[in-house]
């Protein structure tokens, strides 16, 4: 017996799920690939500071590194503060606006605490009083961001800060961009 009438095809569901899921495991998987390979690049098996004794008990201005960034200032005024400071011995490492781009009134010091000696050596330098950031770095490198209503620098800094006795101080890592002569050992 032939059917008077044909038979209709069975619909076929596209099933978009599978796909779907699909597509969303391999944009994980990239992002983990992209975010592994960057924390890789971007590592450091190098201290971000050595604890030492200080000689004297005394924190010097090449013993620091100094970020400087202008919060409001004038354009220019924060390459002058760390001119200025540099010549003091301070290591400058970073000279630009604020990263975040935070304002600031007159100025801001930011570190590891408060009470650092590396933050009170800076605040020695200042003309005006300092607000105090403890952001608990384990760098102990120091931010100064200057505002709208900084002056400049003390003609006469203090030289350098007394830390107690027997204590030991973490010391950033300072980069030197010099050559090593050839036969010296690094270290």
């Amino acid at each position: 017996m032939t059917a008077i009438h044909p038979q209709p095809r069975p619909h076929s569901r596209i099933r978009w799920r599978t796909p779907v899921t699909m597509v969303i495991l391999l944009g994980i998987l990239a992002g983990g690939g992209w975010w592994g390979w960057k924390s890789l690049i971007s590592s450091s098996a190098e201290p971000t500071c050595t604890e030492q004794k200080l000689t004297n008990n005394r924190l010097l201005p090449k013993q620091v590194v100094l970020n400087v960034y202008n919060g409001g200032a004038r354009a220019g005024s924060a390459s002058r503060v760390a001119d200025a400071l540099k010549k003091r011995g301070f290591n400058i490492n970073k000279v630009s606006n604020e990263p975040k781009g935070d304002k600031v009134d007159v100025v801001s010091l930011r570190g590891a605490a408060a009470n650092a000696p590396e933050m009170l050596l800076i605040a020695g330098q200042l003309n005006q009083r300092a607000q105090l950031v403890a952001d608990g770095r384990t760098d102990h490198t120091v931010d100064l961001v200057i505002g709208a209503g900084f002056g400049s620098v003390r003609l006469k800094g203090i030289p350098s800060v007394q830390v107690p006795a027997g204590a030991t101080v973490c010391l950033p890592v300072i980069h030197t961009t010099q050559p090593i002569p050839s036969g010296q050992n690094p270290n």
